[in-house]
C-alpha cells in the first residue's frame, strides 16, 4: 500500500464523567476511538486491517500507558498474535447489540452518556461500510498482564464515504 493509513484524531469516552444513580454502575468503563485517514487509492479490507495493525495508534495496552511506538501489546493480547484473520466481518446490528449489552450492563446508561455515545459511537456504526470485530483470541494470546480488562470489545469501522477508518475500543478495567 503506497500511502498509509494517517491518524487524524482520537474520542474517549470516560463513564466516571457521568452522573450514575449508583456509583457502582460505572466502574472503569470507556470507548476510546481512533479516527485514521484511509490511503488514497482503494485497498481490500485485509490489507487495510493488515496497515492498521502496523500503525503506532495500535499499539496501545488501553491500560493506561497510551500508544508507545515500540509497543509489544494491544490491549489484552500480544501485539504479534493480532492479524487480519483473527477480525471477524459483522452486521451493524450484531456490533450494536454487543455495545449496548456491554454499555447498559448494570442498568440504564445517563441521558448524557446515552447522548455522547449515540453520537460518537452508534451513528459511526450506522454510517460504517464494513465492521469487523476483534472477537478474543484465547488464553494463549493474553499478556502477562493482559487480565486487567473485565471487557474487551474492539471493532473496525471503515466509512469509505468519508474516507476514514475507526478503532473503536469498549473496555473495563
Amino acid at each position: 500500500m503506497e500511502n498509509q493509513l494517517t491518524h487524524e484524531a482520537s474520542a474517549f469516552i470516560n463513564f466516571r464523567d457521568y452522573k450514575f444513580q449508583d456509583s457502582r454502575s460505572h466502574g472503569f468503563r470507556w470507548v476510546d476511538i481512533k479516527h485514521l485517514r484511509l490511503p488514497a487509492e482503494s485497498v481490500e479490507a485485509r490489507e487495510l486491517l493488515a496497515a492498521l495493525i502496523r500503525h503506532e495508534q495500535f499499539r496501545d495496552d488501553y491500560a493506561g500507558g497510551g500508544v508507545l511506538p515500540a509497543g509489544l501489546r494491544h490491549g489484552p493480547y500480544w501485539l504479534r498474535l493480532v492479524t487480519p484473520d483473527v477480525y471477524e466481518a459483522v452486521s451493524r446490528e450484531k456490533s450494536s447489540n454487543v455495545l449496548c449489552g456491554w454499555a447498559n450492563q448494570f442498568g440504564d446508561v445517563p441521558a448524557e452518556l446515552e447522548a455522547d455515545l449515540q453520537q460518537e459511537v452508534f451513528n459511526r456504526l450506522s454510517a460504517a461500510d464494513h465492521i469487523y470485530y476483534l472477537n478474543g483470541l484465547g488464553d494463549a494470546a493474553i499478556h502477562d498482564w493482559g487480565r486487567v480488562h473485565d471487557y474487551f470489545h474492539e471493532f473496525v469501522l471503515v466509512d469509505r464515504s468519508a474516507g476514514r477508518i475507526m478503532l473503536l475500543v469498549a473496555a473495563d478495567d
